[in-house]
């Protein structure tokens, strides 16, 4: 078992197989040491969304969808493993991009991403702290209240 697999087995998470792309696009690009990974949904461990709608409108709480984002985290994690074979392999989480579904009055999208934020430090320690973006947008994808994108270096 890999480093990374045995953190993941203390932290109880097991990775899902990888979303299949819904479009025109894949789910991983890798460029020299590079990996894009394409924005992943709060896809749980039984295959529905973590959470749905919108914050700030009543329907789901930011505690609900730090734990999507946690989700969105994990579906990352497992393509990665899927495009490399191995986590063990990450270098350093260079970015993630996170879009949070919410109202216009909306403004605590920062304590949503930390939920996919703090899993890459829980997973990799160091090598898990990476730049973020975070914005709010009007929809996402079958009304799921996080999606979140990521650069991986890879070795």
């Amino acid at each position: 078992m890999s480093a990374i697999d045995a953190r993941l087995a203390e932290l109880g998470i097991t990775l899902p197989t990888p979303a299949a792309p819904v479009a025109n696009y894949v789910g991983t690009v890798r460029t020299g040491n590079h990996l894009v990974i394409s924005g992943q949904l709060c896809f749980n461990n039984e295959g529905k969304l973590a959470a749905t709608g919108k914050l700030g409108a009543g329907t789901v709480t930011v505690e609900d969808a730090r734990i999507a984002a946690r989700y969105c985290a994990i579906n990352i994690l497992a393509q990665i493993k899927a495009a490399v074979g191995s986590l063990d392999k990450v270098v350093r989480v260079v970015r993630l991009g996170g879009f949070i579904a919410a109202a216009p009055e909306f403004t605590t999208h920062p304590m949503v991403m930390n939920g996919a934020s703090d899993l890459m430090v829980e997973v990799f320690g160091d090598k898990g702290r990476h730049a973020r973006s975070t914005v709010g947008v009007p929809s996402l994808p079958l009304d799921a209240t996080v999606e979140v994108e990521a650069l991986i270096e890879v070795a």
